[in-house]
């Protein structure tokens, strides 16, 4: 038992040497690859690609599309693919804080930064003039749109002071994350500052649109969110009659534990008081809405991406 405790030291303290990983040129956090949304705006969001909107254009729903923790804007991709250039509505890929640049920038991000992406975001277009702003969320950005409506930031921003009323919101959320199927999280506290970070196994080619090291610093700040979020939803969320919620959750997710979207239908109410609309999805990829370098994608797995995909676009307009 003493000879594996010390190898254990042993181990931490050899990580602990190494808390600045070196990352290859050609990976998320290199250095030269840089999230597109950076140095192609105008292609990712619509707040840029049109700052002034005719009245005609104000009223053209607009999904902003927000992805996960190491993610990038990739991870909606195939949703504006999907979507074939539609005039029916816009799409809005944002990019939270610290992400898609370098691993230095990731790491002093914090989970109010990611955050703020998406308010800034909300709040721009609303300033511009467009009206009926929706949400399509995958992991913990789910978490952060669950937190923003718990702490009443709709409830402030949302208000139309031309109409006099609230701006109705839709927000769907994907595999959203309150408790992560990888149990050691809840460690990060302890053993964080010893190993400095922690690598994920990314499929070939994702290393070019997901952060493959995982500073502790930024695992804290997810751990961080749950926690925050979890307390929110056992207390009792209630949403504003002009917000409608719903939740997309794989079955088998080996990211974010399906027991998550229990929490969130039981913690969340309708304006009404009643249940808010969960659909179970039979697949055991996290975020199954992005199947692009996942492997062994399968006719079921592609089905359930088109069926999120027309649901959404559907409901908008409902």
């Amino acid at each position: 038992m003493k000879k594996i405790f010390l190898i254990s030291i042993l181990l931490l303290a050899f990580a602990a040497c190494k808390k600045t990983p070196v990352i290859p040129a050609g990976d998320l956090g290199g250095g030269i690859i840089m999230d597109p949304s950076l140095t192609d705006p105008a292609t990712y969001r619509i707040s840029v690609s049109q700052p002034k909107p005719t009245p005609a254009q104000a009223q053209i729903p607009v999904i902003i599309c927000c992805h996960g923790y190491t993610a990038s804007t990739f991870e909606w991709d195939e949703f504006r693919t999907w979507s074939n250039g539609t005039s029916k509505y816009y799409i809005d890929q944002v990019l939270l804080a610290g992400h898609g640049t370098t691993y230095a920038n990731f790491q002093k991000s914090t989970w109010h930064d990611w955050e703020s992406s998406i308010m800034d975001e909300y709040n721009l277009l609303v300033s511009e003039g467009y009206q009926h702003i929706n949400f399509a969320a995958s992991s913990t950005s789910c978490t952060l749109l669950l937190d923003m409506i718990s702490s009443g930031f709709f409830k402030v921003n949302a208000f139309n002071f031309n109409t006099g009323m609230y701006n109705n919101i839709h927000v769907f959320l994907v595999d959203p994350i309150v408790i992560p199927s990888d149990k050691n999280l809840s460690l990060i506290g302890v053993l964080g500052s010893m190993l400095g970070y922690v690598t994920s196994n990314n499929a070939p080619g994702e290393e070019q649109y997901y952060y493959h090291y995982r500073p502790e610093e930024t695992l804290q700040q997810l751990q961080d969110v749950l926690n925050q979020v979890r307390d929110e939803l056992q207390n009792g969320v209630q949403l504003p009659d002009y917000i409608y919620l719903k939740v997309y959750k794989s079955i088998k997710d080996p990211t974010a534990d399906p027991v998550s979207a229990v929490l969130i239908y039981n913690g969340v109410k309708t304006s009404s008081g009643g249940k808010i609309d969960l659909d179970l999805v039979n697949s055991d990829i996290h975020v199954f809405t992005r199947l692009s370098l996942v492997p062994n994608v399968t006719p079921l797995d592609k089905q359930n991406q088109i069926y999120a995909f027309t649901d959404i676009t559907t409901r908008i307009f409902q």
